[in-house]
């Protein structure tokens, strides 16, 4: 007689990340369908909407002790359809879309850098600044374009599609406040950059997301760290004494 192994039950701290990141995934699927049906704007809003569940699966993982190689994966086809295919067909069917098949490959290049992106951060796990643009902030960056109302010319679409899908799988570095503690934050320059955005919103309104992507693009380019910069200053003493 054959003996069947009875089937074990997943803990709860392995299944909430992953019932997040399909929040993720949902909010890319909408925002395909809204594109069909015309309606660029809500789909891109939907993008924003996906970084809030992008940034909670990690945050929920990492407290519940939950993380595991398949949420990783699992992550990672949800970024890619929200952060990738998602921003890549807004700018197609908005802009670029009266270039025939220019349109089309300058859009697929950016979802296609997207996938390579996020292949290499799987792989290649470094600490410090990301290398090369995350794809979350590529994908907010051209969806603000539309929120923003902008009136690009179609090489101009197909120009932003190709150079920030360049920026993602160059080796530019970016700032990543993951490895700051909240009690390593300098809490005055947390809410320095708390009212500009809130200023940013006021004066600029739909634009605002635009200007705050576009700000964080520049901050690679010209070498700026984020995470060094909202330390306290005290921070790298207080690592050290850890260490001794």
């Amino acid at each position: 007689m054959t003996k069947h192994r009875k089937k074990e039950r997943l803990p709860f701290r392995k299944i909430a990340p992953n019932m997040i990141t399909s929040g993720n995934l949902l909010c890319g699927m909408m925002g395909l369908i809204l594109l069909f049906h015309g309606r660029p704007g809500p789909a891109s809003w939907l993008v924003f909407i996906a970084v809030f569940f992008d940034f909670m699966d990690g945050r929920i993982a990492r407290r519940l002790g939950g993380g595991s190689q398949f949420g990783l994966e699992f992550d990672s086809l949800a970024d890619v359809v929200s952060f990738g295919v998602v921003p890549a067909m807004i700018m197609y069917t908005e802009y670029a879309s009266t270039l025939g098949v220019a349109g089309v490959l300058a859009a697929s290049f950016f979802a296609l850098c997207g996938a390579l992106r996020l292949a290499r951060f799987n792989v290649v796990h470094m600490p410090g600044p990301f290398q090369g643009l995350p794809i979350p902030a590529g994908g907010l960056f051209l969806a603000s374009v539309v929120l923003a109302g902008v009136p690009l010319h179609p090489l101009a679409a197909a120009f932003f599609c190709l150079a920030t899908g360049a920026l993602m799988i160059s080796s530019v570095p970016y700032g990543s406040l993951k490895g700051l503690r909240k009690e390593q934050g300098d809490r005055r320059k947390f809410l320095f950059i708390a009212c500009i955005v809130a200023a940013s919103v006021f004066s600029l309104k739909a634009g605002a997301p635009l200007a705050v992507m576009s700000v964080y693009i520049v901050s690679g380019l010209v070498g700026f760290d984020w995470e060094k910069w909202l330390s306290r200053p005290d921070r790298d003493e207080d690592i050290a004494e850890k260490n001794v």
